[in-house]
């Protein structure tokens, strides 16, 4: 058994700084000591795919990165570090839970993934060792993993038994301020394209801004629009592309970002919401293209038509909700927010159906995309 301080202070001289991730009771004592310590920023995810997104984008905003959960939550990780992490180049330190380790009495749910948690990782491409039992073992254990991290660019993990970190108690946290803000519903109009309204949006930008876009045909048509350095297409992890934005404006509260992000993709993982109204990310502008459909797959509906998305923004803290319909009144409104206006902020955007017939891809491979996003992010703070 060690003390939480050990590892993270050796995780700290290698400028590990930045935490996400969903409590587990092993990790209690090692996620107390970093909510406790001023130095570190931890943020806690509504799910464990949103930590590796919010992990994403800290690390795009140049920071190195800590995701943690219990081996569970691996289920929810493995579409964002399999279509995310993997072909962008993502690295990052893991550190899973062994829930229901073969001998150890626990509960129903964790036996499963407790005879399949290494060979998840393994299936993944993802090194592991065991979390250091003994302090003596750190020192090699966070050299093991920055050997991997710097020759893979890919995360590496640490998979923690029950009892590996001393007890840690967590010091009072203030309370988040709850916001009561009504959306501004702008006039009803004729409804844009999506690619009408991402030259909108790119219209009412001042400068120096990100760009992230959701997965499928938005990345596609922000790419056919205008390629610059710093748009990131999410070209997978549907539904992670305002967990990236909020780890980007986290991490660098300088670096303003804009998020593109789909009906379909904002009900997928809707816990972002309440995670962006808790931390109150005051760069980020939440912009919410719904067409009622799932675009790129055929057009199948969502549920959005019975979704107001304003109201969830309005009720989870955002600080400025807009609804819109005309590109004109989109374009006003994303120049009014990023004047001085405090984030975050939401904009839920009506559009039409349909894209381009031929539309294209993206030609530029995806971790050349993230190494000039971050090339933008260094130079722009600079």
């Amino acid at each position: 058994m060690i003390e939480a301080q050990a590892f993270v202070d050796r995780l700290r001289k290698a400028n590990y700084t930045h935490y996400s991730g969903v409590p587990c009771s092993f990790l209690k004592p090692f996620i107390n000591y970093v909510i406790n310590s001023d130095d570190l920023d931890y943020v806690t995810a509504a799910s464990e795919g949103e930590a590796v997104g919010i992990s994403l984008g800290a690390h795009l905003a140049g920071r190195k990165t800590v995701t943690m959960c219990q081996n569970s939550g691996l289920g929810n990780m493995v579409n964002p570090l399999t279509s995310l992490n993997y072909p962008f180049r993502i690295p990052g330190i893991l550190i899973v839970t062994w829930r229901g380790e073969p001998g150890i009495p626990d509960e129903p749910q964790h036996v499963q993934m407790g005879t399949i948690t290494h060979r998840m990782l393994e299936t993944m491409d993802i090194p592991w060792r065991e979390f250091p039992s003994e302090e003596s073992e750190i020192d090699a254990a966070i050299a093991e993993a920055e050997v991997s991290i710097e020759e893979r660019q890919r995360p590496f993990a640490f998979i923690m038994r029950k009892g590996s970190v001393a007890p840690h108690d967590l010091n009072a946290q203030a309370s988040p301020e709850l916001l009561s803000v009504d959306p501004e519903i702008f006039p009803s109009g004729e409804k844009g394209t999506r690619t009408e309204a991402i030259e909108a949006v790119l219209g009412g930008l001042h400068g120096g801004e990100v760009v992230v876009a959701t997965t499928g045909k938005t990345g596609r048509e922000l790419f056919t629009v205008a390629d610059n350095p710093n748009h990131l297409y999410v070209v997978g992890g549907m539904g992670t592309a305002s967990a990236i934005g909020l780890g980007i404006n986290h991490a660098n509260p300088n670096q303003k970002a804009v998020v593109l992000d789909g009906d379909g993709a904002a009900l997928m993982k809707m816990g972002v919401f309440a995670t962006i109204g808790r931390y109150q990310p005051k760069g980020l502008i939440h912009i919410v293209l719904d067409n009622e459909q799932h675009d790129s797959t055929g057009g199948q509906a969502t549920a959005s038509s019975i979704t107001d998305f304003a109201k969830i923004a309005a009720a989870s803290s955002y600080r400025h909700v807009y609804s819109v319909e005309r590109p004109e009144d989109l374009q006003t409104a994303v120049g009014s927010l990023n004047g001085n206006q405090a984030g975050p902020a939401l904009i839920h955007v009506k559009i039409k159906s349909g894209s381009p017939s031929d539309l294209g891809r993206p030609t530029v491979k995806p971790h050349e995309v993230k190494e000039r996003f971050m090339n933008f992010i260094s130079q722009t703070q600079n």
